[in-house]
């Protein structure tokens, strides 16, 4: 594992920024492994999906670990595979150490780990609170004697606080993150005074708007998630063909689907 986490750690890098495409599955891993990934990373809301569960620290730490680890044995060995973990499956900095002990025996070697206070009211934890947590995930890998990149996620354009962002970002490096997640962001502008103001490497998430990744590189981003967008976008595509089928009763959705037999081998 140590070689998967130094080699993930070295991918992060604003010349070439580190491009993932998230899975939420053994079989979408193995797609994305397919097709060339240098690193596989989950996306919590396709996972919880795929479990029956709704996004948002709804899923069981056992339920999350447990698909975990059947996505990292589902592609090569050498592959690294970071999970995305949303507040770490704990009310407590302790139940997060827990936690990462998981993640690390299913043999991922990154996590990320937001910002947020999942509630009736959803909103931004005490600085304090989740520095609290990012040491504990940190202490949880240098006890196991583990390599981890934490990816500190810093919900900050989510939550209406845009302008905690850095602050934010500068307390999590400290707490021991390796790297900083600032979703919610799209212009370019704003992309390029993150990345200077940040001291680590500045990860993205696509969306609409978002500038095409050489341009990201330009601007200073080490990594470019896609996030739940391919596996809603999976979904979308089931409920077109659903509405087709049950409306025009014609298979027109069907058009470009995946080869069966490329695909079943694929399994193999």
């Amino acid at each position: 594992m140590t070689n998967r986490a130094a080699r993930f750690r070295a991918l992060h890098s604003a010349s070439a920024p580190l491009v993932l495409v998230n899975a939420w599955d053994a079989a979408s891993a193995r797609v994305i492994a397919a097709s060339g990934a240098p690193a596989i990373a989950t996306t919590s809301a396709g996972v919880a999906w795929t479990l029956g569960s709704p996004d948002g620290d709804a899923l069981t730490r056992d339920a999350a670990l447990e698909h975990l680890a059947r996505i990292v044995r589902a592609v090569p060995a050498e592959l690294p595979v970071t999970a995305d973990i949303e507040s770490g499956f704990g009310e407590t900095p302790a139940e997060v150490a827990v936690t990462i002990r998981g993640v690390l025996e299913a043999g991922a070697v990154g996590i990320n780990l937001e910002d947020t206070e999942r509630g009736a009211t959803p909103g931004l934890r005490a600085v304090a609170e989740q520095q609290e947590r990012i040491a504990a995930a940190r202490g949880a890998a240098d006890d196991a004697g583990m390599e981890l990149y934490i990816n500190a996620r810093v919900d900050t354009y989510f939550r209406g606080a845009p302008e905690q962002t850095v602050a934010r970002a500068e307390a999590y490096l400290t707490a021991g993150a390796t790297g900083i997640f600032v979703p919610g962001v799209a212009d370019a502008d704003t992309i390029a005074a993150l990345a200077k103001a940040i001291p680590a490497p500045l990860n993205v998430l696509a969306q609409a708007g978002t500038p095409a990744v050489a341009e990201l590189a330009a601007l200073g981003v080490a990594r470019v998630s896609l996030g739940s967008w391919v596996a809603e976008a999976a979904y979308a595509l089931a409920r077109r063909a659903a509405r087709e089928a049950y409306t025009t009763g014609t298979y027109g959705s069907l058009a470009d689907a995946y080869d069966f037999g490329e695909l079943n081998s694929l399994m193999s």
